[in-house]
């Protein structure tokens, strides 16, 4: 498969320090994941980087088919789905992807410009429409605008022992004290967060920050989660995120580096 992947205000009452708590519903393990379904290999790339650069795990599929499987099969947020595509005509891809049950938000990508193509875009499900060539400004904020209706009743901040991350402004502070963060440290805080007091080894960590193909065995993982860990603990005693020896690492308000439960 042609596939690869590059991650109300104020405190309610009741809530307590070691646990995340956030406006709305919270879905354990969630992070904005979105499939890119186009087989112009500059132009994957183009989108993929700059989602990525973003902080959004991003997929990539070259082919309808694959495009159709992954949308219908895995867990996305948004498809950015090409309709020239070699394959697989994209509107019929959308067609097939909707009556496989998928209500994932689609946004169609395309040089023909017509009111007669966007409406028989519109009308095989997709649920926005943009015209190539496009200003990547203006792509951003379409998928902001889908995702935000795709959210709709979930939350916008997750908070976890006085730290408060804002989804939205995309912002973090730690007992009120801003906290300056990458776009990839950002997804990864988000991934723990999402993740409390659950162990999260350095393959998932890798899949969903990084790239399905990432390398476990590299040593990315643990410099940004020591990066990480150094400016959230800045003027703070207690550590947040703790390691697991021969596992990965766990957001705990509790917990100091422990060896997993057989060693």
């Amino acid at each position: 498969m042609a596939c690869c992947r590059s991650v109300p205000e104020g405190r309610p009452d009741g809530a307590h320090s070691g646990e995340v708590r956030d406006v709305a519903k919270w879905q354990p393990g969630k992070l904005m994941r979105i499939l890119v379904v186009e087989d112009n290999p500059k132009m994957a790339r183009f989108i993929r980087q700059g989602l990525a650069e973003t902080g959004y795990a991003v997929d990539v599929a070259t082919g309808g088919h694959d495009g159709e499987h992954l949308a219908a099969t895995e867990d996305y947020d948004l498809v950015i789905l090409d309709v020239m595509l070699p394959d697989l005509d994209g509107v019929q891809a959308c067609r097939n992807i909707r009556r496989r049950g998928a209500k994932t938000p689609i946004l169609m990508l395309t040089a023909l410009s017509t009111t007669a193509d966007k409406v028989k875009g519109l009308d095989a499900g997709a649920d926005d429409y943009l015209t190539k060539p496009f200003e990547f400004d203006e792509l951003l904020a379409r998928v902001r605008a889908l995702l935000r209706r795709g959210q709709a009743g979930e939350a916008s901040r997750l908070e976890f022992a006085g730290v408060e991350m804002d989804l939205l402004t995309r912002t973090v502070s730690r007992a009120g004290r801003k906290i300056r963060l990458t776009a990839k440290e950002f997804a990864l805080l988000e991934y723990f967060m999402r993740n409390p007091n659950r162990v999260l080894t350095r393959t998932s960590i890798g899949e969903h920050v990084w790239d399905m193909n990432f390398d476990s065995d590299s040593n990315v993982i643990d410099v940004y989660v020591s990066m990480l860990r150094r400016k959230l603990n800045k003027g703070f005693d207690q550590r947040l995120i703790h390691t697991v020896i021969g596992t990965g690492y766990m957001l705990s308000s509790e917990a100091s580096d422990v060896r997993p439960s057989g060693f």
